[in-house]
């Protein structure tokens, strides 16, 4: 690996890319911070293929023996294992995880044990964008459908075909999605997050704009009772309250 170590401020280190967030009137460089502080919880800076040789190193038996590296991978809490997490990705294949975040960078690393898949997304703008990236080359790599937000067509709907939906849905014990109808426009609110509108692309699915994230809908009996919130690769069933 020649192009990853500790960063730093005073050394000049080629092609460093400069880090950068979203502010009121656009693009705006990230807030400073001493990489002192962070440490080895975000201060590393490495490349794309760098963190490839990584990740072989790192499964191919060259840091960790056999005994070490299924203890590494293996979850003692839910998903969590010794600092990676162990998802199920696309077409259910084994996912080792763990993306990363600090001022003006997110970054997403995953590694697919069943055929020795490595993907990698880096980005020098606070957001989500590497997990979906990321989440999208996996499904591309399993031969999996990917369809852009872009892609997406908006139908319209009747406004009491939208009322059935509103409501409180939980997602996790203190974490909720709140459906709104505001006129015409179904909106949709996580816990302590903004109001964002949601699309109909049929009858009972609906998408974001603002992030890509899908809501479905479901009935029993005729009448609504939970969502699932399709992000990231994952799906996330929430029940109506």
């Amino acid at each position: 690996m020649k192009d990853t170590g500790y960063d730093s401020f005073t050394e000049v280190i080629p092609h460093r890319a400069t880090g950068y967030m979203n502010g009121p009137k656009g693009l705006q460089n990230a807030p400073y911070i001493d990489m002192s502080i962070p440490l080895s919880a975000g201060a590393l800076y490495s490349t794309t293929h760098d963190l490839l040789k990584w990740e072989q190193a790192l499964f191919g038996g060259k840091l960790l023996n056999a005994t070490e590296l299924k203890k590494m991978t293996t979850p003692f809490k839910q998903d969590y294992a010794c600092g990676l997490m162990i998802l199920k990705g696309p077409g259910e294949h084994q996912m080792i995880t763990h993306g990363g975040g600090i001022e003006g960078f997110n970054t997403a690393l995953a590694y697919y044990p069943d055929n020795k898949l490595t993907v990698v997304a880096l980005s020098n703008l606070n957001g989500g964008a590497p997990d979906e990236i990321a989440n999208k080359l996996g499904t591309t790599a399993y031969g999996g459908k990917v369809v852009l937000a872009t892609e997406r067509k908006e139908i319209a709907l009747a406004s009491a075909v939208l009322a059935e939906y509103v409501g409180t849905y939980k997602l996790a014990p203190n974490f909720d999605l709140v459906i709104t109808l505001e006129g015409a426009q179904l909106k949709a609110q996580a816990t302590g997050q903004p109001k964002f509108p949601l699309f109909a692309e049929s009858p009972t699915t609906f998408f974001l704009k603002v992030v890509d994230a899908q809501v479905e809908f479901f009935k029993e009996d005729g009448k609504v009772t939970h969502l699932v919130l399709h992000q990231n690769g994952h799906d996330t069933k929430a029940m109506k309250q």
